[in-house]
């Protein structure tokens, strides 16, 4: 059924098993083209599984796309550039409340350069302190490495004696 001020657009997917797809197009929307895509391909074209996408959706991330009249989602260029927008920022590290952020500031400001350099120093300051925390992380586990196989030298043939990572492990008074 049409509502007043709709018109209808039939689309032919060219996939396997073709279908004739309509859409209903409210008054003022432009008619959708064929480079509109369903969730499998906006998932197959940005690398995010179809779960993620209704979640990005579902979380506000992603504008709600239009449906066919059976319910499934059709996907604009537009929407895909956003989703690639998303996983590039998340590759980058930021989460989805900073991710949020940054499309806020991609669709309404030109001139928002200044605060994103500052949310990237940001983000670039925490990755830092987690290399050095990896870092230390690193020298504690070669140091206890070390210990374990002096251990062993120590005690091979002697009986076993307590393993000293699980008693460093064990300790009370480590972190």
């Amino acid at each position: 059924m049409f509502l007043a001020g709709q018109m209808q657009q039939k689309v032919l997917d060219l996939r396997v098993n073709s279908r004739v797809y309509s859409y209903f197009i409210g008054a003022g929307q432009k008619p959708m083209g064929l480079q509109e895509t369903f969730i499998g391909e906006a998932s197959r074209q940005t690398g995010l599984s179809t779960h993620t996408i209704r979640f990005y959706e579902a979380e506000g991330l992603l504008p709600k796309p239009a449906r066919t009249q059976s319910g499934y989602r059709v996907f604009s260029t537009q929407a895909i550039g956003r989703l690639q927008f998303i996983r590039k920022a998340q590759g980058l590290g930021f989460s989805l409340d900073e991710i949020r952020e940054l499309l806020v500031l991609n669709d309404h400001s030109k001139d928002a350069c200044s605060h994103v350099k500052s949310l990237v120093e940001e983000k670039l300051a925490n990755v830092r302190a987690r290399i050095r925390a990896l870092e230390a992380m690193e020298a504690e586990l070669k140091r206890i490495r070390a210990e374990c196989g002096r251990a062993q030298r120590r005690h091979q043939g002697n009986g076993a004696k307590r393993c000293p990572v699980l008693a460093k492990l064990s300790r009370k008074d480590q972190r």
